[in-house]
């Protein structure tokens, strides 16, 4: 499994980001902007759930590369 890239504070607004994205998109009038918050919102809150973000560990961003 991947070690924790994600400090604390960060997955927690992640998660409540994602939240507030799937909510938006499910609420949103205009089909376009609400298929995207509702695609897009789970990237946050999955990687707020694990986290691991993919990006983080691309540009060795996290608490691992920490000084």
């Amino acid at each position: 499994m991947f070690s924790s890239n994600v400090q604390l504070w960060d997955r927690l607004l992640r998660i409540a980001l994602g939240i507030a994205m799937l909510i938006l998109g499910w609420l949103g009038d205009s089909e376009a902007w609400a298929f995207a918050l509702r695609v897009f919102g789970f990237f946050p809150l999955i990687t707020g759930l694990m986290g691991w973000c993919p990006v983080y560990a691309l540009l060795r961003v996290g608490k691992k590369h920490l000084p």
